[in-house]
């Protein structure tokens, strides 16, 4: 049996699904897997930032048409790209273990400390960033990993932030130069997590040997707080949980329209997350962060 998995032909986007096929080559020997790559229109489109053009879907939209079509069996993402509504035809099968889901920063090579504005296109970061650092020239870039440390060490950007779970990954690790606490910047939902992603009635058991309890139930958690605030990639919201036995604690982000940011944690039983996000979410919306209880 031969099963085929797409992913974006980027570097880092490889590597993640070769990380998901091995584990599936692990724990289903003789199994067969091909990965099938592809470009995606958010891959193509480079000279503006992503809530100019559409959002996270434009991650998927060809990897989803493959599923459809046949073409391809499983799709692998970056869980924190996926868009928050997911069809009901295409379900997320399963979440692998999760890397480290703080945000990271980049300094320019040979540098000692920042110098020059910092490299970053998500405003959930930048608005973090400006609150750590009053005064900070904050730019949109854009492109994969090795393109944006490109531009920096070009003489672009004085420093750049990125996932530290993209640039482990890749093996960049060294080119870390602090990581941001949670408290400091939160992470996106689903930072360092990824996705595997199925046709409806697909025999998903090959991915048993891949699923992780703890990267499943903060996923559900966190995505359920951004969906309940209609958040997409120009939403600045943020949310991280973090699972402890039965137990599951959520801290969430909103800022609103007039620029006013709320930030507030709740706790709950672990299978809980979906409710905890929406309540948790509701609170913020209305002005009154939950108290961690």
């Amino acid at each position: 049996m031969k099963i085929r998995i797409g992913s974006r032909d980027s570097r880092l986007a490889v590597i993640q699904s070769e990380l998901v096929m091995e584990a599936v080559r692990a724990g289903n020997p003789g199994v067969e897997l091909e990965l099938v790559t592809m470009k995606t229109t958010g891959d193509k489109i480079l000279d503006r930032t992503l809530d100019k053009i559409g959002g996270k879907g434009l991650f998927v939209r060809e990897l989803d048409a493959a599923l459809r079509e046949g073409r391809v069996d499983l799709t692998v993402h970056s869980c924190k790209d996926l868009p928050m509504e997911v069809p009901e035809d295409l379900p997320l099968a399963a979440f692998p273990r999760r890397e480290d889901p703080r945000d990271a920063l980049v300094l320019r090579r040979g540098a000692e400390k920042m110098e020059g504005p910092i490299g970053c296109s998500s405003l959930r970061r930048k608005l973090q960033l400006q609150a750590l650092f009053p005064g900070v020239e904050v730019l949109p870039v854009r492109g994969n990993v090795q393109t944006r440390l490109q531009k920096l060490d070009s003489g672009q950007f004085g420093a750049l932030v990125l996932a530290a779970a993209g640039l482990r990954r890749l093996g960049l690790e060294d080119r870390i130069s602090r990581y941001f606490t949670v408290e400091e910047i939160l992470p996106a939902a689903g930072q360092g997590i990824l996705a595997v992603q199925c046709r409806r009635g697909f025999d998903t058991a090959l991915l048993d040997c891949v699923r992780d309890r703890e990267a499943a139930l903060c996923a559900q958690a966190e995505r359920s707080f951004v969906r309940e605030l209609d958040g997409g990639c120009s939403s600045p919201v943020a949310a991280h949980a973090v699972v402890s036995g039965d137990a599951v604690t959520l801290t969430g982000l909103y800022v609103d329209e007039a620029g006013r940011t709320s930030k507030g944690t709740v706790s709950g039983k672990a299978d809980g997350g979906e409710a905890l996000g929406r309540a948790l979410a509701r609170e913020l919306k209305e002005g009154h962060p939950c108290l961690e209880k």
